[in-house]
């Protein structure tokens, strides 16, 4: 880790003449993430089980609650772009979402059995992930050179992902420790997100250098909105929550094939840990596949990966199967999406353009989450996604064709006079996507 190397004007490190060299302020926020996705695996993980089974949640109620852990989230994300990049503090922003959620990991113990307050726990912890989300990739987008953004943020996300491996296992220890005390692990898992402060805090710069061609207008929702005149940015965000439409939340899949697959409750936490693997060891090479091949190319293939294992879920239930393709999924995309539209976003707009593609996303998943619960109260899971996968097919085609005929693009990185919101700015493929 090299954070005390020098900048370049623009906050960018020169580039490391080692091509896998990644920059130092990349790996600290990728420690942090790390930690933090301990904390918050080990929560996630035992959640769905936690509500269904121990509280008695109808698959409509968690549906609803699933709905909401998206919901709030894309409420929130667009603020929090916003002020990061008026204040031009995205360390600050982050930190207090990621303060936020470890303080609802105890807010768990006090909600009890009420599922009311458990609903307001959820939001308050997905207001802390919309807050830190969008300021942490406007720092990874920030901290590397632009055609290096997919390695960059496949780095990151390998090492956030290596915590969402752990997480499962530490709640699963916890568990067979404790006879099954749902409330050590939400102890436990607040202790580790303190640990994930600490290391923002000690680790993390922050990106706020002048920025070139002069002084900037204050960022602003307005001004944020206005990111969206642009169309190979639009077109990405349509893309994006479209896709979000379409796609089945984690805990559905999980349950799934915890109920497919007749498992016992008790090992129901591990199973995010084979989604967790595949994705630890596929995102670095998916984002350098991405920087080589092209980014979107590599974000479609993704959902091609997801489309099979919904159809392998429907068909034999290779459980090991599904779990890969489902990794191999989140290696393809996550990353990818935001490294597609980094270089698309002047740098005084760069986290709330991210956050907005993220709203939209959010927004999507909320939806889906709610219908997926309806359909499964009402026809069973295996309807409903045998419906998700048809529609992810269509829309992965449709996508995959306006690709094809130049519609939805790559774009490049502003140049140093990058215009304002609403302005007008070519963007296409750079050279070799």
């Amino acid at each position: 880790m090299y954070i005390a190397a020098n900048r370049t004007a623009d906050g960018v490190r020169p580039r490391s003449r080692f091509s896998w060299a990644v920059p130092g302020n990349v790996l600290a926020l990728g420690a942090v993430s790390l930690v933090t996705d301990i904390s918050s695996e080990m929560v996630t993980a035992v959640l769905p089980l936690y509500v269904t089974l121990s509280l008695g949640l109808s698959m409509l109620q968690f549906g609803a609650l699933d709905g909401l852990y998206f919901g709030v989230t894309a409420l929130v994300r667009l603020a929090g772009g916003q002020l990061a990049d008026r204040w031009q503090r995205r360390k600050l922003v982050a930190g207090a979402g990621y303060g936020l959620s470890a303080l609802c990991k105890l807010g768990l113990l006090a909600a009890g059995g009420s599922p009311a307050a458990l609903g307001g726990v959820i939001a308050a912890d997905r207001t802390g992930k919309g807050l830190r989300t969008a300021p942490r990739d406007a720092l990874i987008s920030l901290s590397a050179p632009p055609d290096r953004l997919g390695h960059a943020f496949g780095v990151h996300r390998a090492m956030d992902t290596f915590g969402a491996l752990l997480g499962p296992l530490a709640a699963f220890a916890v568990l067979m420790g404790t006879g099954g005390a749902y409330d050590a692990v939400f102890v436990v898992s607040f202790c580790v997100a303190l640990l994930g402060l600490l290391l923002l805090a000690m680790y993390v710069r922050d990106h706020r250098e002048p920025l070139p061609g002069g002084p900037r207008a204050p960022a602003s929702v307005r001004a944020a909105f206005g990111l969206l005149r642009d169309a190979p940015f639009r077109r990405l965000c349509v893309a994006a929550a479209a896709l979000g439409l379409v796609t089945v939340s984690d805990a559905f899949v999980y349950l799934l094939l915890q109920k497919g697959g007749r498992i016992d409750p008790a090992y129901f936490p591990l199973l995010p840990l084979g989604t967790a693997a595949a994705y630890l060891l596929l995102a670095v090479p998916a984002g350098r596949f991405a920087d080589r091949l092209g980014r979107l190319p590599v974000f479609l293939a993704g959902h091609l990966a997801l489309v099979a294992a919904y159809l392998v879920l429907l068909g034999p239930g290779w459980l090991p199967v599904v779990l890969v393709l489902h990794g191999a999924f989140y290696a393809a995309t996550d990353g990818v999406l935001m490294a597609v539209a980094g270089p698309m976003l002047p740098g005084h707009l760069r986290t709330s353009g991210l956050a907005l593609l993220q709203t939209g996303q959010a927004t999507a998943r909320m939806f889906s989450s709610v219908l997926f619960g309806a359909v499964w109260t009402v026809w069973g899971g295996a309807q409903g996604l045998a419906i998700m996968a048809a529609g992810l097919t269509v829309c992965v085609l449709a996508a995959w064709s306006a690709v094809r005929a130049g519609v939805l693009r790559s774009g490049t990185a502003p140049g140093p006079a990058a215009p304002g919101p609403g302005e007008s700015r070519e963007t296409g493929e750079r050279s070799g996507r």
